[in-house]
């Protein structure tokens, strides 16, 4: 059974709803976040409608935060208990992703996903392995896991831009090209980078304004 996931929203500011983004966000945060990110793109999507759901899980090492899975190194958890955390939460991503589709009556290239650091982890793990593609992910400060099993387990290959910081020292700036290879090697053909310099772990102007063209792109607004 999967947990109903807590979203904020910004409504289209033109009041007519064509594409949709949503914000995953990072461990220990909350949707409300990012959903602050909406105010700089919105003017150059005025269509699209912004949301930025809560991770599904009450995060221990912060009190106001949610998490999408444990953390072994960071909370002490088990790796059992992170990856049977991983999979309860992909199953929410999907159901909160699928009621978007309805309730919103957008189809899957309507839809862009931006994930940063745990969340990007999320959606590089989640948006493959569904059965319908969406328009892309852009994919900030984070990592791809279980590379090994992507091409194997991969039903589509949406558009997927990584951005990452090269002073990063919470996930390391190498997760990057790592994620880049193993992507290509699982039959993506479009994958795309960009590095934001002197950043840490956070977003740029320069990485956001890349985003932004980006998912103008991807969603048919440029």
């Amino acid at each position: 059974m999967t947990r109903a996931l807590q979203s904020g929203r910004r409504e289209p500011v033109s009041g007519e709803l064509r594409s949709a983004v949503v914000f995953l966000h990072g461990y220990g945060a909350n949707g409300a976040d990012l959903l602050g990110l909406a105010d700089p793109l919105a003017e150059h999507m005025p269509d699209t409608l912004f949301l930025a759901p809560d991770a599904p899980e009450a995060c221990a090492g912060a009190p106001m935060g949610f998490q999408w899975f444990p953390i072994p190194w960071i909370d002490g958890s088990s790796e059992e208990e992170a990856a049977h955390g991983m999979r309860n939460a992909a199953a929410d991503l999907n159901a909160f992703l699928d009621g978007v589709m309805v309730d919103e009556d957008l189809l899957p290239e309507q839809v862009m996903v931006l994930g940063f650091s745990q969340g990007t982890m999320m959606a590089l793990h989640v948006l493959p392995r569904r059965d319908d593609e969406v328009a892309g992910i852009v994919a900030i400060s984070g990592r791809l896991l279980e590379p090994e099993l992507l091409a194997d387990e991969a039903l589509c290959r949406p558009p997927v831009l990584l951005i990452h910081g090269d002073q990063d020292d919470v996930v390391p700036p190498q997760s990057l090209p790592q994620a880049a290879e193993a992507l290509q090697e699982a039959g993506w053909k479009e994958v795309y980078a960009h590095v934001m310099k002197g950043t840490g772990h956070g977003i740029a102007p320069d990485g956001l304004e890349v985003a932004l063209a980006f998912m103008r792109d991807r969603l048919g607004l440029g």
